[in-house]
């Protein structure tokens, strides 16, 4: 812009050089004003005289807002990890669960929570078995065989009873094994009071009933018994031994040790002696 001399205003003393240097030194002290304004605005933006250098200021808003994405973080790691936990406590509880559902709890009636097996007692013939019968159970070395004796034999399953109650029969064999005929055992270590027969009406050694052996002599029976592996009920059979159980349970131990290797036996005078014993570990009267 071009100063007109004639438009200006005068200056009190009148002289417009005078006036002109007055602006020029008014315009330069606004560049400098200007000038150290920038400087300092430099300095806030964090920029110094020399531009390429970057200087590291406080910012307060910043700091704040990175407080503020910490304090997030931190929840949301916090948030993850109850998470977590939740639901790996409760895929352990649906896993008990799942085990407890499809693991089946043993019933109280069950052999793995009584000594003794299941079994059906007999119910007939009526006066000779009951469901209230005295049932005797033998521990085999090949396995258990239960008993089930009859009502109408007192002598002889008292007899029985007695001998099993005083543990005469644990740890002795079956000494005397004929297929197709019977297994004999019941021959302890010491001498047992013969007792009377009790033959009766109903008196038949059929397959897998018990009886008492005993000499060709009358009432000469002990402790010694044989229980049928077949139908032995000939006349002179069942007319000499007395009939007083029934097998109830393990008849396949029965059969199978009808069935064992023999040899011969000095005592009996033929081939039916184990040649591996097997042994009537024990024998119990169930509950």
């Amino acid at each position: 812009m071009r100063l007109n001399r004639t438009n200006s205003t005068p200056c009190e003393n009148g002289n417009w050089k005078y006036d002109v240097l007055q602006l020029l030194s008014a315009r330069a002290l606004r560049n400098l004003y200007l000038k150290a304004l920038n400087k300092k605005g430099f300095i806030i933006l964090g920029m110094s005289s020399k531009r390429n250098r970057k200087v590291k200021t406080y910012n307060p808003k910043t700091r704040s807002k990175n407080r503020k994405l910490t304090i997030a973080a931190i929840v949301a790691i916090i948030a993850i990890a109850i998470a977590a936990y939740v639901v790996i406590a409760q895929g352990a509880s649906h896993k008990t669960n799942l085990t407890a559902a499809t693991t089946p709890s043993p019933s109280p009636s069950s052999s793995s929570t009584s000594p003794f097996p299941s079994v059906s007692p007999l119910t007939s013939p009526a006066g000779e078995y009951s469901v209230s019968g005295t049932k005797v159970l033998f521990i085999t070395s090949m396995g258990d065989i239960v008993i089930q004796l009859r009502n109408d034999k007192p002598t002889t399953t008292s007899n029985f009873v007695n001998l099993v109650k005083e543990g005469y029969y644990n740890d002795t064999t079956f000494m005397r094994v004929i297929a197709g005929f019977m297994i004999q055992g019941g021959e302890g270590k010491t001498t047992v009071p013969t007792i009377q027969d009790e033959i009766g009406n109903d008196n038949v050694n059929s397959n897998m009933t018990i009886a008492m052996a005993k000499t060709n002599e009358p009432n000469s029976a002990t402790s010694q018994f044989f229980i049928n592996v077949a139908d032995n009920n000939s006349t002179s059979f069942d007319s000499t031994y007395t009939v007083f159980g029934q097998v109830i349970y393990g008849q396949n131990t029965v059969m199978a040790i009808s069935q064992v290797p023999v040899e011969y036996s000095s005592t009996y005078q033929e081939n039916c002696q184990p040649v591996t014993p097997v042994y009537l570990i024990g024998a119990v009267v169930m509950p």
